[in-house]
């Protein structure tokens, strides 16, 4: 199954309205709404936010079986609107950071394909378990940086832990915008050893990059923007969907795949990915909205 490794948190806006969110959690949602088997894993607080989290998870069939609850807060990104868009994070001692097991065990045998990215790999204790699965994991390792260049306060620390998330991933997704705060270049990310850099680029689209140097280009879906609110997230979850599906579980396996397969995955994920787009807030489809 997938596993999608990080935090779950709420978006506060103005009037107090808090929404669910956190790129992990939105990768588990939309993968589980597109009907395979998906887990998350990450602690998730025992406070009113974090009920609300639990809750919102388990009714798009995410598979909690190795999540934690604790009874740290919830990390909040407050949102202000006006006059311009800004947020403030308060994040500091929360739930997200004090995952104390990364046991796979109740999932059963794998391989577990095993995502993850965003501020789980770098905050606290659950970055160092995160990095245990790593090491033990025998499936795909997805990697989304997703960078928030507010939230990093070290940058040489985010970088301990994204270089051994860059060395042991077999795909990497990223915008323009994380590659270019990383200061890294395609050719240089294809050189830590993915079988693909996906490079997406907002209503263009987006390329794929193979070690061999080939690339693929999907264009990006015809739609009636509201929001890029968990686009890249729902993105993720759409690309590891088409891939358990296929049965492509192991390296070996995703090397094998065409630029043919390619094109149908990543046509799959700019669908889901639009859709997204075309509705408020990370709100992913489902599998029977997809209109196949």
């Amino acid at each position: 199954m997938i596993v999608s490794c990080g935090e779950a948190l709420v978006d506060v806006f103005e009037g107090g309205l808090a929404v669910p969110g956190g790129g992990p959690m939105n990768a588990a949602i939309t993968a589980a709404r597109l009907g395979v088997p998906t887990a998350f894993l990450g602690r998730v607080s025992t406070d009113a936010h974090g009920d609300e989290i639990w809750a919102h998870m388990s009714a798009s069939n995410v598979d909690l079986r190795v999540a934690e609850r604790g009874d740290e807060p919830t990390a909040r990104a407050v949102v202000t609107t006006t006059p311009v868009q800004s947020f403030r994070f308060e994040g500091t001692d929360t739930a997200d950071t004090m995952l104390e097991s990364a046991d796979l065990t109740a999932l059963g045998a794998g391989p577990h394909t095993v995502h993850g990215g965003t501020l789980g790999i770098f905050r606290g204790r659950s970055a160092d378990a995160y990095l245990g699965l790593l090491r033990a994991s025998d499936g795909l390792i997805s990697f989304d940086p997703n960078i928030r260049p507010q939230i990093i306060d070290d940058v040489d620390h985010w970088w301990r832990y994204a270089n051994r998330w860059l060395d042991r991933a077999d795909i990497i997704r990223g915008s323009d915008e994380d590659f270019d705060w990383m200061g890294l270049s395609i050719a240089e990310l294809l050189q830590r050893g993915p079988a693909v850099v996906l490079r997406t680029v907002g209503a263009a689209g987006v390329e794929a990059f193979f070690a061999d140097g080939s690339s693929v280009q999907v264009p990006g879906a015809t739609i009636e923007f509201v929001d890029a609110v968990g686009a890249g997230d729902s993105f993720c979850g759409a690309v590891l969907t088409q891939l358990e599906q296929r049965g492509v579980t192991t390296r070996p396996l995703l090397d094998e795949l065409d630029h043919r397969a390619w094109i149908d995955i990543l046509s799959f994920a700019v669908n889901v990915a639009g859709i997204t787009c075309s509705r408020s807030g990370a709100n992913p489809p489902w599998a029977n909205e997809l209109g196949e």
